[in-house]
């Protein structure tokens, strides 16, 4: 935060401040400090809220908002590990299917749950599987 109030970058300084009061937050609640996982699900959840935020400002014409909105996701994201590469996501829901014995949408909940098991401490949209999910289901 020094770092940017020394290079005076408003939106970096505000995304930290953001980011700073959610830690506060997520520590008070828990009622003890975070660990690197709480941290990263914590910076993650930031993401997914800057993400749908930027999804209803564009519906509504408000760009700059929306374009405000990215920046700060892009400053959220530095502090993110990057995300695995797509084929591991894939063999993980291949594997999640298999392992369930799912045949079809209706195994949804025990696939995803078992998905997100092994992907567990990955920066992995939740969407995403749960798109991918339904497609391989349907395959089957």
């Amino acid at each position: 935060m020094a770092d940017a109030m020394r290079k005076q970058e408003p939106l970096r300084l505000g995304a930290l401040r953001m980011l700073k009061a959610a830690f506060m937050n997520r520590e008070v609640e828990r009622g003890h400090a975070l660990d690197d996982s709480d941290a990263r699900q914590v910076v993650a959840s930031l993401v997914k809220q800057r993400k749908d935020s930027i999804e209803q400002f564009t519906k509504g014409g408000r760009q700059d908002l929306a374009d405000k909105e990215a920046a700060e996701i892009r400053v959220l994201e530095s502090y993110l590990p990057p995300a695995p590469d797509p084929a591991v996501i894939d063999r993980a829901v291949a594997e999640a299917i298999a392992e369930t014995g799912a045949t079809s949408s209706k195994d949804m909940g025990r696939v995803m749950k078992a998905a997100m098991a092994k992907l567990a401490g990955q920066t992995v949209d939740g969407k995403a599987v749960n798109e991918l999910v339904r497609r391989k289901l349907s395959a089957v």
